[in-house]
């Protein structure tokens, strides 16, 4: 499994809601995005995006990135949105891109942030028979695109399949190995079931299994069950520690760790590892950021889901 920061968890807010924003930034979400797409009615796209600029000057908390959801590129809106944030004060971390179905959607908007939005990152959201089929062309759409997204319920309402990992599980495939292929990252679609955790854990696990980086929340509340799935425990990291502390000595030169033949692979991993979790103590010892989240029962949350999901 590739452990990484970048995406376990995404959390994203409709841009009408204003009041959300700073929670938002302080979820402990990697992503903290504001939508402009499908929790914004159409009569209010505009206001939606003059709001939105706010969202992108609040504080965030170190780690985490923020991000835009602009509405798809195939009608006006996207591109209305693309040229919104170009004039915008501060710009976003990442633009998620909608309905993805070739590269020509990354490409046209790279061409519309242009050189007004040069640290600007992609995610394609994968959610079309024709995104799946053109998944590989997608995935190695430019240096500017970090990640595949998975859109399930798109997906499955459009060729009439039910909303199950099972029913599901070519089409994941399908994005996970074209991110991987082309070393980008593959965030997997919400559990939508907000009282179920244990179904988010099952499925979360599922995602990581197969591959993906991380999983979108449809809730504040599954955000810690989530980055907990997606991140490496106690034991791994011990593991990483060795093998580093191994290749150190070693000149990073194959040697033996635990049993295991390790060598410049399996150093960089471990390394890379260390330094996205491992952090030091006062007294110079390490701890994770990561600590493992107890779920003693799995009960319905008192309120009721507040936050714009992924497709």
């Amino acid at each position: 499994m590739k452990f990484t920061r970048y995406c376990r968890s995404l959390l994203s807010t409709p841009a009408m809601a204003v009041e959300r924003y700073t929670k938002s930034h302080q979820s402990g979400a990697d992503i903290a995005m504001v939508d402009l797409e499908d929790s914004v009615p159409p009569a209010r796209k505009e206001e939606a995006r003059r709001l939105a600029e706010e969202f992108f000057a609040l504080p965030s908390t170190k780690l985490a990135r923020s991000a835009v959801r602009i509405n798809t590129l195939s009608g006006p809106d996207g591109l209305r949105d693309l040229i919104a944030i170009t004039r915008y004060r501060v710009k976003p971390d990442l633009v998620l891109i909608p309905m993805a179905e070739s590269p020509r959607d990354i490409e046209i908007a790279a061409g519309a942030l242009g050189a007004d939005c040069p640290e600007t990152e992609f995610l394609a959201v994968v959610e079309t028979p024709l995104g799946i089929e053109h998944a590989p062309a997608i995935a190695a759409a430019g240096h500017r695109l970090r990640g595949l997204v998975f859109g399930s319920a798109d997906y499955a309402f459009a060729v009439g399949a039910r909303l199950s990992w099972e029913a599901l599980a070519h089409a994941r495939a399908r994005v996970v190995n074209s991110a991987r292929a082309m070393g980008v990252e593959a965030m997997d679609a919400p559990f939508f079931e907000v009282a179920d955790l244990a179904g988010l854990r099952r499925e979360a696990g599922l995602a990581r299994d197969f591959g993906f980086s991380g999983k979108i929340a449809v809730h504040p509340r599954q955000l810690a069950l989530i980055n907990d799935t997606f991140s490496p425990d106690e034991e791994l990291l011990a593991r990483a520690r060795r093998v580093v502390a191994a290749g150190l000595e070693n000149g990073r030169s194959v040697t033996v760790v635990d049993g295991v033949m390790v060598g410049m692979p399996f150093f960089e991993a471990s390394q890379r590892l260390i330094e996205q979790f491992d952090l030091p103590r006062p007294d110079g010892s390490h701890h994770s950021q990561h600590q493992p989240q107890h779920h003693p029962q799995d009960h319905a949350p008192t309120d009721t889901p507040n936050h714009a999901t992924e497709k």
